[in-house]
């Protein structure tokens, strides 16, 4: 039996609360969002590329967006010391999207999962004007920063995922 991703439920983000709900609402609200255009399609249908040359899929995008989730809660403001999932950023650095035809999707979404997760722990406690070093860009950055970041990805790349899933079988909308 071939897998199928799960239908979702997607919350609305409540229109009132304080800042820390309502962008923990807003970032979840962006996550469901990228399952519910992935909801219903097979393995195959998932892993369908974008346009020439990208290698852009629905299946890269929820791998793309479990790195990311590791990548800045865990890795970077928690200063867990993972591993990268998908690529390697010297011989790799786009597999997350790159090497989805020999994915397994049911493992992948798995993975999404944990990682969100496993964001929502490495933050939970934590007041969003804690900071981090960020190597990377050499500065300060605040946890708000990171949710503000993540909502921003979601939003973007859900734009493609809307694209790509209209793409595969005529389904808009959501």
């Amino acid at each position: 039996m071939n897998w199928i991703a799960p239908q979702i439920t997607r919350a609305d983000a409540p229109p009132t609360g304080d800042e820390r709900l309502l962008l923990e609402a807003w970032l979840d609200h962006h996550r469901q969002t990228l399952l519910l255009k992935c909801a219903g399609l097979t393995a195959e249908q998932l892993k369908l590329r974008a346009v020439e040359p990208s290698s852009m899929s629905l299946l890269g995008l929820v791998r793309h967006m479990a790195e990311v989730e590791r990548s800045w809660f865990r890795r970077r403001f928690a200063g867990e010391p993972v591993d990268f999932l998908y690529w390697d950023l010297e011989t790799n650095p786009d597999g997350d999207f790159d090497d989805v035809d020999t994915a397994d999707a049911e493992a992948d979404f798995a993975t999404f999962a944990r990682e969100v997760e496993a964001a929502r722990t490495a933050a939970a406690g934590h007041s969003l004007e804690e900071t981090f070093y960020q190597s990377h860009r050499k500065v300060e950055m605040s946890l708000r920063w990171v949710y503000l970041h993540m909502i921003e990805e979601y939003a973007r790349h859900n734009g493609h995922a809307d694209l790509l899933r209209e793409r595969i079988d005529g389904v808009t909308g959501a």
